[in-house]
């Protein structure tokens, strides 16, 4: 009887380290497995199958009083850009990709009043716009609510009015914001320098979707997208990491 005990112990402690390791370890897109998300407790991740990709999955996350990271929103259809990803370095105006990386989210704006949203929140009208005019390096990829036409940018100006329910609402993503102080000049036209990078685009948001690919946002269906405005809270620093899944844990 004590031989047959012994030798059960001993097996034990030689398979439980087998058992161990065979337990799942977490998905590529868990927060804990992705490699720049130190300071933020609030975190979106969006996946994409291959970098040709134009539809992918969006998750959220949210960090707990414990440390822990807790899914706060399934998995959701998202659209992507028409020209699939690339990564954000190399990003390049026109091509209709969505930038691959990490990305804090510090702003929103929509057609509809602020959903609930704890973000600095613009509701805008008729006349505003985003502009990216590479001749205008001073106003590029900057909001304006200015009243003027815009007539000389052509088509390198969203009037925002125009894009309806998609821009119901819309955060901001932080890829290739100017980061120089925004002036305000006389005839109430927003300009920053230094300016953003020129070649790379610009108006890179997580907005409703209209079941279409974009030019290289993020689109989600407008309920889902209302929950994560309402959700987003900038002391907690939110952010929103891009990539495949193959990648997402370098993004």
């Amino acid at each position: 009887m004590r031989r047959l005990l012994i030798t059960t112990i001993a097996l034990l402690v030689v398979v439980s380290p087998h058992a161990n390791a065979a337990q799942p370890s977490a998905p590529e897109w868990f927060p804990t497995q992705l490699a720049h998300v130190e300071g933020s407790d609030q975190v979106i991740v969006v996946t994409a199958p291959r970098w040709t990709s134009t539809s992918g999955t969006l998750r959220a996350f949210e960090r707990s009083t414990t440390g822990n990271w807790v899914q706060v929103l399934d998995a959701t259809p998202a659209l992507l850009g028409y020209g699939g990803l690339v990564i954000a370095a190399d990003r390049k105006q026109g091509t209709g990709k969505t930038p691959a990386g990490t990305f804090a989210i510090e702003t929103a704006f929509g057609r509809l009043a602020n959903p609930g949203t704890a973000l600095p929140y613009t509701e805008f009208d008729r006349g505003d716009a985003w502009t990216y005019d590479p001749k205008h390096p001073a106003t590029y990829n900057l909001f304006q609510d200015a009243d003027v036409s815009w007539d000389g940018y052509g088509n390198y100006v969203e009037r925002l009015w125009q894009y309806g329910m998609q821009y119901n609402y819309v955060a901001v993503l932080d890829f290739n914001l100017p980061k120089g102080p925004v002036t305000v000049g006389g005839n109430g036209i927003r300009r920053t320098s230094p300016p953003a990078d020129i070649r790379r685009g610009g108006g890179i948001f997580l907005h409703v979707s209209n079941g279409d690919k974009t030019a290289g946002c993020v689109a989600i269906a407008e309920q889902r997208l209302a929950q994560i405005m309402k959700w987003l809270d900038p002391a907690k620093k939110p952010i929103i990491v891009i990539g495949t899944i193959a990648t997402i844990k370098q993004m």
